[in-house]
């Protein structure tokens, strides 16, 4: 019952309303929301905020894995990615877990984070309180819906790109189990701050 009622509360309206701005793409300000499990009935929180001083996007919170097992910001990108842009570059501080960096044409069902169209995911490896740079390319993402890997013949068209995201999942961007190393157990805090993200011309591999 506290499922199902935690299910019927989840406001995801309210969390697009009160999205925070932090960061840009392409010249353009990004507006960030969160996205947890809550809206499947878990029991997550996501408390980003946007330290202006410093020019850090900050995704941190609480995971809770009864019940549950995600927490996730993303935000809408205006226009969709120009053509020639083949992948963006993140600079990074995370805490050691791996996190995952999503892209979607925004589309959104009933059912929270299961999409009519898949998001393309890939993961994000951090080492505790180390800035490290990754150059993600388009090409190299994973189709995924329903929290898996799916198999389609289609390849992502970076036009087609209209919201960006960060996740941090009890699944990798391949399906299988983020390790307990790389992840937690139990209820446990994270944060992922994050520096820049940029476009990128002519991006063939992530490195």
């Amino acid at each position: 019952m506290g499922q199902i009622l935690r299910i019927m509360s989840y406001d995801r309206a309210a969390n697009e309303r009160n999205a925070i701005q932090g960061l840009k793409l392409l010249d353009k300000p990004l507006k960030w929301h969160r996205l947890d499990d809550g809206v499947m009935g878990g029991q997550s929180s996501t408390e980003h905020n946007y330290q202006a001083e410093d020019g850090v996007l900050d995704f941190s919170g609480h995971i809770n894995t009864s019940g549950g097992g995600f927490t996730s910001i993303r935000a809408p990108i205006s226009g969709g990615m120009p053509a020639g842009i083949s992948g963006v570059r993140v600079v990074y501080v995370g805490d050691g877990k791996t996190y995952k960096v999503l892209f979607s044409d925004g589309n959104k069902s009933a059912f929270g984070p299961s999409r009519r169209s898949p998001s393309w995911q890939t993961d994000l490896p951090t080492k505790e309180g180390v800035e490290e740079t990754v150059t993600i390319s388009f090409e190299s993402l994973t189709p995924s819906l329903q929290g898996g890997p799916i198999d389609t013949g289609a390849k992502l068209d970076p036009s087609q790109i209209k919201e960006l995201g960060f996740m941090l999942s009890l699944k990798l961007s391949n399906g299988q189990p983020n390790p307990v190393e790389t992840f937690g157990t139990g209820i446990f805090p994270f944060s992922l701050k994050i520096k820049s993200i940029e476009p990128v011309l002519d991006c063939k591999a992530n490195t």
